[in-house]
């Protein structure tokens, strides 16, 4: 298993699979005739970001994270997005500047010193730690807690539709 491997096609399939959550979303707030920003801005609890939030963070993370790993300038966004719509340009412009990342570079970043902010605090990692114990959980959360935003609110998803296996599923004869 190579650096590059464990990420950038991990990132990508997730965030396409974090994109048919929210086209799902807005199918469901056609169905049901209900204004797309009563999902977008919906939250677990009060004290959770909404659901807007949580695609932000999950791109960035990942962004974030490509690149710290291939030793390029760390992006940047506005985080102006309102809309499904929106959001899901920002999962694509995530995708593309992904993919335009060093296999080479990546791989090469398992033993490099990654040292990043957070919060009030500044965390040290190895390129493999910071892979494995800081950009994979956090963007398995963000997407997690999107799948369960619009679960709450009575999208009809599942287990399937967050994993993205229907390529995987035999169809019949």
């Amino acid at each position: 298993m190579s650096m590059y491997n464990s990420s950038i096609p991990v990132f990508i399939r997730h965030l396409g699979n974090l994109s048919g959550l929210l086209d799902s979303a807005i199918a469901y707030a056609a169905e049901q005739d209900i204004d797309e920003s009563v999902l977008s801005t919906a939250r677990l609890f009060p004290n959770m970001l909404p659901l807007i939030k949580q695609v932000q963070i999950a791109c960035d993370m990942v962004s974030r994270g490509g690149a710290r790993l291939a030793g390029v300038e760390v992006p940047t966004n506005e985080d102006i997005e309102t809309t499904f719509s929106e959001l899901k340009a920002r999962i694509e412009s995530t995708q593309a500047f992904l993919q335009d990342l060093s296999e080479e570079s990546i791989n090469s970043s398992a033993d490099t010193t990654i040292v990043m902010p957070a919060g009030p605090y500044e965390l040290t990692f190895s390129g493999q730690e910071y892979l494995n114990l800081w950009i994979l959980p956090n963007m398995y959360f963000h997407i997690s807690t999107t799948y369960n935003i619009l679960r709450h609110n009575g999208v009809t998803i599942g287990k399937l539709d967050f994993l993205g296996l229907d390529s995987f599923i035999a169809t019949g004869p």
